[in-house]
């Protein structure tokens, strides 16, 4: 989020400081999932439909940056096919069949929800024992490298003209207009837009009257990656909290888990072998596959898990720019331009529940 913020903003010929306390794109952004998955077609809300246009016009963003950078951030629509074992979810998916037919649309653009007796790909994709009762077949889901897509912005941003980078030097506190940074210095600021994961709860606790609850939490997950003989054409599987994500090269991306209590944020557990077991039984072309490397981070969670954006009722100078747990990655340039707008004094068009004012009045009242 912060580094779509600072392109943006960039873009906007707006002067910019872009500090971290670490390397730059090394918290929750660089994982290994990759996977960006719409919402339900049902229910439709003004939520959804935000997330449908951002996932939608985050292929655009990417090309663009491909095209400045010569990089490549591995995206693909490639889709996403679910399991349906049990009788009941076949029900389900006919009827969300027909609603996405109303509600994953854009101009002439469409895309499906089907119900499908059998896996168009084989038994190995997924293996036919969890598909008693057929599959989903989602044409809008698609997949990005994590890496890849923060590699391009960061390499995009350390040759801006208005952008200043400081890495290795976090922010402590912020009072008023002036932020002071863990290496003791204090910066003076026109704005400040706070997107520092997990850690921005804290600093915008500080900025009001104290809280009932916090604003939000850091959540664990764990994740692998995998190489074998792997399509990359292949869609994405999910089933019962498990993801595979194909990537380029052979890869395969499996997670995630989310914990909300853990004693090492960046160590690699049991966990995470189980999901890659259950994905080997899930996608049986993995089991010959390797695991290359094993990945844990924090993720934020906002109080009501939605983003968390916009200014602070009690300093409107500081704009959140977090949360999203999941859900993030992909509308994350979306709402860097929804917190920009703040800072130009232009009136927002996200949801009202992705408002940090919406998130602070859950967090005044009582559990």
């Amino acid at each position: 989020m912060g580094l779509w913020a600072a392109l943006k903003a960039e873009r906007l010929g707006i002067d910019t400081l872009l500090v971290d306390a670490g390397p730059l794109a090394q918290g929750a952004s660089g994982g290994l999932l990759g996977a960006l998955m719409p919402h339900m077609p049902d229910k439709w809300n003004d939520k959804k439909q935000f997330q449908f246009e951002a996932l939608l016009s985050l292929e655009d963003e990417v090309r663009a940056l491909e095209a400045e950078t010569g990089r490549s951030a591995g995206y693909r629509r490639s889709g996403r096919l679910i399991p349906l074992p049990k009788p009941h979810l076949r029900t389900i998916a006919e009827r969300h069949e027909r609603e996405a037919l109303v509600n994953w649309r854009a101009g002439d653009r469409s895309f499906r929800w089907n119900a499908i007796d059998a896996s168009p790909l084989g038994p190995d994709w997924p293996t036919p024992e969890v598909a008693g009762a057929g599959l989903v077949h989602d044409t809008f889901a698609a997949r990005v490298s994590p890496r890849g897509l923060t590699g391009m912005l960061v390499e995009r941003l350390r040759r801006a003209q208005h952008v200043r980078i400081v890495e290795g030097c976090g922010v402590e506190s912020i009072e008023g207009t002036t932020a002071r940074l863990s290496d003791g210095t204090s910066v003076a600021f026109g704005h400040c837009i706070l997107s520092a994961g997990h850690r921005s709860f804290p600093l915008l606790e500080m900025l009001g009257p104290p809280l009932a609850r916090p604003l939000g939490q850091p959540v664990k997950g764990q994740a692998a990656l995998m190489k074998g003989d792997i399509d990359p054409d292949l869609p994405l599987l999910y089933l019962d909290g498990l993801y595979i994500v194909p990537h380029e090269g052979g890869l395969a991306a499996i997670g995630s888990t989310s914990e909300d209590r853990f004693d090492d944020p960046f160590s690699t557990d049991g966990q995470i072998e189980d999901l890659i077991a259950r994905a080997r039984v899930l996608a049986p072309v993995l089991k010959s596959a390797v695991v290359v490397e094993r990945w844990a981070g924090l993720r934020p969670k906002a109080i009501d898990r939605d983003p968390m954006v916009g200014p602070h009722p009690d300093n409107a100078r500081v704009v959140a720019l977090t949360g999203g747990f999941k859900v993030s990655f992909g509308m994350a340039h979306r709402l860097a331009e929804e917190a920009l707008g703040a800072v130009q004094d232009r009136p927002m068009t996200m949801p009202a529940g992705f408002q940090l004012a919406s998130h602070i009045a859950v967090a005044t009242r009582n559990a």
